[in-house]
């Protein structure tokens, strides 16, 4: 199936079923300032419409959990991975003081979220009815057209991948409308591994796997979700040096493989250890994997082995190296 899978988010238009993620509401009139407060983006920018991800990080700046925020008029829908819903409950709820006016919902049961994934996932949306959100900025998002006006119906820019899509969370209850109508227009079901497939080529990084207590969002990739213009939040301090003095001493790459390695299987370059693979997947005959690797070990195009399975240092589309105020 996997070539399949390929061809179909190039060409065609895939759909993953991501109900099984966590989705937390965070409301009340302290919503924005708490989560600028406990993640990695600039929430306290952000209006009514618009989204972003983040990156909740420990006091020292370790990854707890990737998260796309979405506001609304009157609260954040935080899309978490399934793997850390209750923790991320309970981690928020732990900063939540007395006179602090926000609440936490979990309103995993009671709402499900779609990935809409592909060159053609334009189409799907204009039939949806929603071509206003096309071309628009990552994380706006638009009320589901023809569903009621619950604020958990929402069609929001981006795939969840470095793809172009689109991601739906919705009520419920209104499941069965929703997906037959996209597999209707067009759209091809795909499942778990292919997701993790995909995940795994694109470079996204998941908790457990490439977040972890053993690493920060900049050796992540993951400069895109910080902001380095606002005030203080969990970890900043640590980010902020990291940034200042370009202190970061690994990288996430992708890996070209000549087969299948276990993850946690040591990176060497030479006779020098210089890594650590994360994951691994296969597509049609070739492997691939994600890894750290040391900053002075190199990048795109280092000659490794992983294990006794000799490699190649690719670049990953998700994930960028950059220092983006190197300038200054």
């Amino acid at each position: 199936m996997s070539a399949s899978v390929i061809q179909t988010v190039e060409t065609k238009v895939a759909m993953y079923d991501r109900s099984h993620w966590g989705r937390i509401q965070v409301s009340d009139s302290d919503r924005l300032r708490f989560l600028h407060n406990q993640s990695t983006n600039d929430f306290e920018s952000l209006k009514s419409g618009q989204g972003c991800d983040t990156v909740f990080v420990t006091s020292t700046a370790r990854t707890i959990d990737l998260a796309s925020a979405y506001v609304t008029d009157d609260a954040v829908l935080l899309l978490v991975s399934p793997n850390r819903r209750e923790y991320l409950m309970q981690w928020l709820d732990k900063y939540i003081f007395f006179a602090d006016k926000v609440n936490l919902s979990d309103l995993t049961n009671e709402t499900v979220s779609f990935s809409i994934i592909g060159s053609q996932s334009d189409a799907v949306v204009e039939k949806l009815g929603a071509s206003e959100i096309i071309g628009k900025p990552y994380g706006t998002h638009i009320p589901i057209p023809n569903l009621n006006a619950e604020k958990e119906n929402i069609i929001a820019v981006g795939s969840g991948l470095a793809t172009q899509g689109y991601t739906l969370i919705l009520n419920a209850n209104h499941k069965e409308q929703v997906w037959s109508k996209i597999i209707e227009i067009g759209a091809i079901e795909i499942n778990d591994n292919d997701w993790e497939m995909l995940r795994i080529l694109q470079g996204r990084p998941q908790p457990e796997s490439e977040l972890t207590d053993d690493y920060n969002p900049l050796e992540a990739g993951l400069w895109q979700t910080v902001s380095f213009d606002k005030g203080c939040y969990i970890g900043q301090e640590t980010i902020a040096r990291l940034n200042t003095y370009k202190g970061v001493k690994q990288n996430l790459w992708g890996i070209s493989l000549n087969a299948a390695v276990e993850a946690g299987t040591v990176i060497t370059a030479g006779d020098e250890k210089v890594g650590k693979l994360t994951s691994c997947t296969q597509n049609g005959n070739n492997y691939f994997g994600l890894g750290y690797i040391r900053t002075k070990a190199g990048g795109v195009g280092l000659k490794v082995k992983v294990g006794e399975t000799e490699g190649e240092v690719v670049s990953i589309p998700f994930v960028s190296h950059e220092y983006p105020n190197s300038e200054q």
